[in-house]
């Protein structure tokens, strides 16, 4: 079960490593295989299906997101606190974002998926 410690240490860190867009410390919240669904991802990564499997492929669209936009940075705006999940409502690039991340019995994100402000 999450608690409120793990929340917010995994908060600050996530939203820090965005805002440093420093890839390789994003990456270390996640398990190696773990899987990523956003509707950004069938523009950016080109993936008709919005998902993308792995550290190597999400690295890939994330490293390519952030060339496109350099000025990025996320404004955290609550955190929401489930079983196994957490959500994270911020404010990011294109307007409001929330993000739900199942985490794995080693703290590590398996799966996420992206919603953004229609």
């Amino acid at each position: 079960m999450i608690d409120t410690t793990f929340a917010r240490h995994f908060t600050a860190d996530w939203i820090d490593a965005w805002n440093r867009h420093d890839l390789a410390a994003i990456l270390a919240h996640y398990a190696d295989d773990f899987e990523m669904r956003s509707p950004y991802i069938v523009q950016i990564a080109g993936e008709p299906s919005g998902v993308l499997r792995g550290k190597a492929a999400v690295g890939a669209y994330w490293a390519a997101a952030l060339a496109r936009m350099p000025d990025l940075r996320f404004a955290l705006i609550d955190t929401f606190i489930g079983v196994d999940s957490l959500l994270l409502y911020y404010q990011g690039a294109r307007g409001p974002a929330a993000e739900v991340f199942e985490f794995g019995p080693d703290g590590l994100v398996v799966r996420a998926a992206a919603h953004y402000a229609a």
